[in-house]
């Protein structure tokens, strides 16, 4: 990545909303991106084919790529087509998500790790599956798209979804540091609340659990999903774009080595995550400080 301008991508969850968006950016930036997903020969054929069109239309180098982020065998055979076909990967999104609305009572434990996995541990598999490769080359970028809701505010109703952010942000920043000696950047786009543009609330699961959650929507909370979801639209700016979080990301791939920024955040709602993110991403630095690990808050050089 210091030698080229056009790096090659690989971009989870891009059927869709954020990753679609991105996918198509980065494509028409100049990178060769592999756009992953599911399903692509059968639920997702559509989308295979819309891609095709756009990456002819616009001259662009926009692929697809089979992936199911819950299954390592599927993960490793994705990378493994990727590297073959392109040669490399030089730069990985992590966007794959899902989001649940209700009572937090009302989701089964099962539920809870339902999503745990797909905005979780899904990054720990394409990262066991990826950065072996990275690391052979002392060169690579990882993007974590995270979530305003890890520090700014946070309403009730999304339980499972905000807890998996947090979880995923967290191992970002540990990644990072341990990376940081392999010559492997980090970048972590933060988007707050966006209600047009993706499709978070319409393909929201809902608790299972209908005794507890009828038991919520009969009793003082009665009527109060609805009224999240409408505070949610309230809020948000009507020229609120999320393909404001693909230019930033398109922006943190293209930045030269050594200059990307460790956080980004996208928040047209202005919910106070970039406040809350400053005090505990300092706080956090200052303890290598502290413990004489400096080094590992900026990457090293990469290998010739």
């Amino acid at each position: 990545m210091t030698t080229q301008t056009k790096s090659v991508v690989l971009i989870t969850g891009a059927s869709s909303g954020f990753g679609r968006l991105t996918a198509e950016a980065l494509a028409r930036a100049g990178h060769t991106v592999y756009a992953s997903m599911r399903n692509t020969a059968t639920r997702n054929a559509a989308v295979v084919e819309q891609m095709q069109a756009f990456s002819h239309e616009h001259g662009t180098d926009l692929r697809t790529v089979e992936m199911d982020v819950q299954a390592q065998a599927s993960v490793d055979e994705a990378v493994a087509h990727v590297i073959a076909q392109a040669g490399r990967i030089d730069a990985v999104i992590h966007n794959a998500g899902h989001m649940m609305f209700g009572p937090a009572e009302a989701f089964t434990p099962e539920q809870y790790a339902q999503l745990y996995d797909v905005n979780v541990l899904s990054t720990q598999r394409v990262n066991r599956a990826v950065l072996p490769h990275l690391r052979g080359r002392r060169d690579g970028l990882l993007v974590w798209v995270s979530s305003s809701s890890v520090a700014g505010g946070t309403p009730p109703y999304l339980a499972p979804y905000f807890g998996a952010k947090a979880a995923m942000d967290a191992i970002a920043v540990q990644y990072a540091r341990e990376l940081s000696r392999w010559g492997i950047e980090t970048s972590i786009v933060v988007p707050g609340a966006f209600t047009r543009g993706t499709n978070h609330f319409a393909h929201s699961g809902q608790p299972e659990d209908a005794v507890r959650g009828a038991e919520y929507e009969a009793g003082p909370y009665a009527g109060f999903g609805e009224r999240v979801q409408k505070a949610f639209a309230e809020i948000v700016p009507e020229d609120a774009d999320a393909a404001l979080v693909a230019d930033a990301i398109v922006d943190i791939v293209g930045a030269p080595r050594g200059t990307r920024p460790f956080r980004v955040h996208v928040d047209p709602t202005q919910d106070g995550a970039d406040v809350g993110f400053a005090v505990t991403d300092r706080l956090r630095a200052e303890m290598l400080h502290r413990v004489g690990l400096s080094d590992l808050l900026g990457v090293r050089p990469a290998s010739p």
